[in-house]
């Protein structure tokens, strides 16, 4: 089993993420896309699971700030283009949990993919 969490350490809602994965006692490795890095392989992996629309953050300050322009020729590749740039783009967090891909924390949804996964 193995279980992956991709974000930014400084992220409210991945220090959330982080404190409930530890209260539970549930193993997983942290990658930090400004420490240990984001390429375009491993975006496109993601967005072929999720889909470059989902993983968007339209909520934060760096989408926010993007011209009108911008936002309005935002497609597939643009995306990745901008989330390569500016990895505060990609929705918080991405988890990766037994070859299953998710974006967000709530812990509902967490406690549901974490028992799911003790069930099998």
């Amino acid at each position: 089993m193995s279980t992956i969490a991709y974000g930014i350490k400084n992220c409210d809602t991945i220090k959330k993420m982080k404190k409930w994965l530890e209260a539970e006692s549930i193993e997983y490795r942290f990658h930090d896309y400004r420490v240990d890095g984001l390429d375009q392989p491993m975006l496109e992996t993601f967005e072929a699971q999720l889909g470059w629309e989902a993983m968007v953050n339209k909520r934060g300050t760096t989408y926010r700030q993007l011209s009108d322009e911008q936002k309005a020729s935002l497609n597939r590749d643009t995306a990745i283009e901008l989330m390569l740039e500016y990895p505060a783009m990609i929705k918080r967090p991405l988890l990766v949990h037994n070859e299953s891909y998710y974006l967000g924390f709530k812990p509902a949804q967490y406690q549901e993919i974490f028992q799911s996964s003790a069930d099998k």
